[in-house]
């Protein structure tokens, strides 16, 4: 069995320790081991958000008169909020969410590649006969308007 730090958690979501605010200035990371992919991913994506917001925020900055931050203030707040999303993905519940996720879709069966060509083409078939159809219900509808006088053409 693996060695792993674990912290005791009230249902609000507070450690024993003390609060939310408190958990965002511990460095251990919560159940290491486990769920490791996918807090991986959700940090990277959280990240990219971050980065593309800060990076939004300097070309705003740079026609600005605030330009002599347009760097300097990007920069700091990519690092706070990178430290937040670290953070973010070992909290608890959502850590303890996230581990659930992964082993979740570790349960999946996914389909091998000519069962997903096959189910591809499937759709796209339906798709096109469904199109037809409607094409046809379509013209069909617009003959008997015409043939009524609803439509003029």
């Amino acid at each position: 069995m693996s060695k792993e730090k674990t912290m005791n958690v009230s249902s609000s979501g507070a450690t024993e320790n003390g609060s939310w605010l408190s958990e965002m200035f511990h460095f251990g990371a919560y159940k290491p081991l486990q769920g490791k992919a996918v807090r991986q991913v959700t940090f990277a994506a959280m990240v990219f958000a971050l980065a593309l917001s800060c990076y939004r925020l300097s070309l705003m900055l740079q026609t600005t008169q605030w330009s002599a931050v347009q760097y300097p203030l990007p920069l700091a707040l990519l690092l706070i909020g990178g430290w937040i999303c670290y953070r973010a993905v070992n909290i608890p519940k959502f850590a303890d969410f996230l581990i659930a996720v992964q082993a979740e879709m570790n349960k999946v069966s996914w389909p091998s590649k000519q069962e997903l060509i096959r189910s591809s083409m499937v759709v796209i078939f339906v798709i096109f006969l469904l199109a037809t159809v409607l094409f046809g219900f379509d013209l069909f509808w617009m003959w008997a308007f015409r043939a009524i006088g609803v439509l003029k053409g």
